[in-house]
Formats: structure tokens, sequence, C-alpha cells
């Protein structure tokens, strides 16, 4: 959900110049909400909150959320009171990673392999050696809106330009549901009447120190040399990529096959803890979660990492790395578990007591947010994994590991089927 500036002036005909115009920026509309609309048709038209929790923050609103106030990284509190009725959904990553994928492989690279994934929602697209086939740009721009609409009941926005940054500033101001194509010729003119902060990686800091400089907005950035720019903001790169900016230009390339660095669960409780339980019993979830999406994405982590947020929303982060790298929740949990106790001072315990001490004894910091990530990712088909003196000792809890690993694949596909709250796994 982009909370991007758009001017209503900027959503207009620019011409049909499409020399030169063979980036593409997709991104899609209301994300999260729309999937949720999608497997639920009855909540068509109706104003669709993504997030729970008082203290929560809105993931996704749909677009008749948006005339209420309702925007993305707001508290859902606030959310609450601004749009009464909204419906509030729990966000299901699982799911949307899911209908990301499906997308990325039926539509769009169904055109070329020339595609870079920013995130779950939005991807760039070089379709130059593809223009043989389709003839233009705006031709396969159309044609992957027409399929994901068709296919999946979801619409996308779509920016067409020579690079990146102009692509992905035409696809916010085409939202949503929209086209824009900006002609090489007047890239300049498009990106000069645009706000500071209408431009990727103008952030509030950045455009406070602008504005110092007298720097209102995009155009007034333009008439600066890359010299003054550099005395601004004291960073060579950062002047070079404004110099750019200000002018609609951008030496950026698509990014092929980016590997992920790390996948993450957490969640925020709806008030502080200085129990242990519901600590842990959280742990064990987003375990599930993590474990679920590295299976998805057929890959393998070698490091589990446990984050902790506390009251005075400082936090702390404790990680092993494991000698076998693991997909599975039934590795997972256990080391979870143990970082999250010795963070707390509580790992001398004997598991059979773990549970009492656990309940009597409190936490010496409250807890605001906990959760789980998984790091080192290796492709799962292409990870040699080498057994262990250990491992051959201990045949039988190998077999019984390969077991468990065969049951979260079989909730897998439960889930997939019937929804990821139709089964959970004891650990």
């Amino acid at each position: 959900m982009s909370t991007s500036p758009r001017l209503a002036a900027a959503k207009r005909d620019w011409g049909h110049d499409e020399s030169g115009c063979t980036m593409l920026h997709i991104d899609m509309d209301a994300f999260y909400a729309s999937c949720e609309v999608a497997r639920h048709p009855e909540l068509r038209g109706k104003p669709v909150i993504i997030g729970t929790g008082a203290r929560s923050v809105v993931s996704a609103a749909s677009y008749e959320a948006r005339p209420y106030g309702v925007n993305s990284a707001m508290p859902v509190s606030r959310a609450r009171r601004l749009c009464p009725q909204g419906i509030f959904l729990p966000v299901d990553m699982q799911y949307y990673r899911h209908m990301s994928h499906r997308i990325f492989d039926e539509v769009f690279s169904q055109i070329t392999d020339r595609i870079e994934r920013v995130s779950v929602d939005e991807g760039y697209m070089d379709v130059g050696p593809a223009l043989r086939r389709w003839k233009s740009p705006s031709a396969i721009a159309r044609w992957i809106r027409t399929q994901v609409h068709s296919r999946f009941s979801l619409t996308c926005s779509v920016g067409i330009a020579s690079n990146k940054l102009v692509a992905k500033m035409a696809s916010t101001n085409a939202k949503p549901n929209g086209m824009l194509l900006i002609p090489v010729a007047r890239q300049a003119e498009f990106v000069q009447m645009m706000p500071l902060r209408a431009v990727p990686g103008i952030g509030p800091s950045l455009e406070k120190r602008l504005n110092s400089w007298g720097i209102n907005g995009v155009e007034t950035l333009s008439q600066h040399s890359e010299a003054e720019l550099l005395e601004m903001v004291a960073s060579p790169g950062l002047a070079h990529t404004l110099y750019q900016a200000a002018r609609g230009q951008d030496e950026r390339q698509i990014v092929l096959h980016a590997p992920e660095k790390s996948i993450g669960s957490e969640r925020t409780f709806s008030k502080d803890t200085n129990s242990a339980l519901p600590v842990i019993a959280l742990l064990r979830r987003c375990s599930d979660e993590v474990a679920s999406s590295l299976r998805s994405r057929h890959l393998l982590a070698r490091t589990i990492t446990v984050k902790l947020r506390f009251d005075d929303l400082s936090y702390r982060t404790k990680a092993q790395t494991i000698e076998r790298p693991c997909d599975t929740a039934q590795v997972m949990y256990p080391i979870a578990r143990s970082l999250f106790q010795t963070m707390m001072g509580m790992d001398d315990q004997k598991e059979e007591q773990s549970s009492r001490v656990l309940q009597s004894r409190p936490l010496p910091r409250s807890v605001r947010l906990a959760g789980v990530s998984a790091s080192g990712l290796t492709q799962a088909r292409s990870t040699a994994i080498q057994a262990t003196i250990e491992d051959i000792l201990n045949e039988p809890d190998q077999v019984q590991c390969e077991k468990h690993g065969e049951t979260e694949r079989a909730v897998d596909s439960i889930r997939q089927r019937y929804g990821r709250q139709s089964i959970h796994i004891g650990l």
C-alpha cells in the first residue's frame, strides 16, 4: 500500500512515443486487502483494513477505507476511530506470498525473465527483449493488467518509462487500476512537477534538510548543481542520485534473482507482558510461520534469531547458527525457546521444571513484541547435507526428525486448501 504523494494533474496523457520506454513498474493495488476480498467476495465494496490488535499498525486498507483517512503504518486503534464500520482482518502473509508468487510466475514470467521482484506486491520488468513479440510496452502493460484481473480478481497499476525511477513514480500516479506512459522527452517535466516526497528515497529527514536550503519541490531541486547538493547532504552518492532524479534520470539496472537474506515473523502483544509463557507461545507460532515460508520457497536456513522489544521500546536480538540447515518448526522452535530463555537469564532450567518455573517467575523486563527470523538461506535442492557422527549414532532421532518434516509439509497442503487457521501443529 503506497503512501507516496500523488498529483491529480500527473494522471493524464503525456503522449504516445514509446521509444526507449522499456522499463515497467507493476504495483498491485491495496494488495493485502484486495487478496482478502478476492477470497471473500462478500467483502467487495466494503472498507477492509488489514491489521488487528489495539497496538498493531495497519498493513493495508482497501480503497473504500481510504476516504476515512485510513493509511498503512497507522495505529489500528486510530483506524478504528476513523472507520468504526471497517472490517479489520489479521495479516496472512503466507497467503499473500502465495498469491504473489503465482502472479509473478503465471503472468509476469510469461513476458520475460528480466524481472526484479522488489516486494510481495511490486516489481520491475525490462521488456526490451520481448518487444519483437509484443510490439509495444503499453501492449504488454494492458495484457498484464487484464490477466491479473481475470485470473486473480485483483488489480494492478503500471508505470512505463525509460528507467526505474520514472516508471515507479508513474505507477504511483496511475493508481488505482491504471497505466501511465511517460515518454523519454517528457520525463524531466513529469518528475519536476512533483513534491520532494514523491521521489523514492526522499523521506521526512531528507525532506527537512532540503527544505532548510530552500528546496521545497523537485523543480527547485533541479536548479542546483551536483556540487551544491553535495554541500547540502554531505554524501557524494546521495548528491549524485538527487541530481539525476531531479532530471528524470536513473542509472540503476534490473537486479535479477536477488537472493532473500532472511524470513521472519513477529507480533506485538495487545498488552506488555512480564510472563514467559505467552512469549514462548508466540515464538512457537512464529517458528511455525517462518518454517512454512521457508518450505514454500524451497529454502533452508542455518541461523535462527529471536527478537524481543521491551516496554521502553528498546529491543534485543540473539542468534544461533546450526550445523544442519533446517526448514521445520520442529527444529526452529526449541532453538528459539532456548535463545529466549538465555536472553532472560533462564537458560539453566531442566525441561520438566521449565513450565512450572516459567509460570511462577516473572520476566526481568516486560516484553512488548517477540519474533523469530531465519537467515543464512540456501536453496533446498542444491544444499548438500552431510550426516554428522551424532546423526549416525542417533539414527532413530534422525528418522523421527524426517517424519516431522513430512508432517509439516502435509500441514502446508491442508492450509493451502482450507486456510491457515484450519490446522495447527504440536511441537
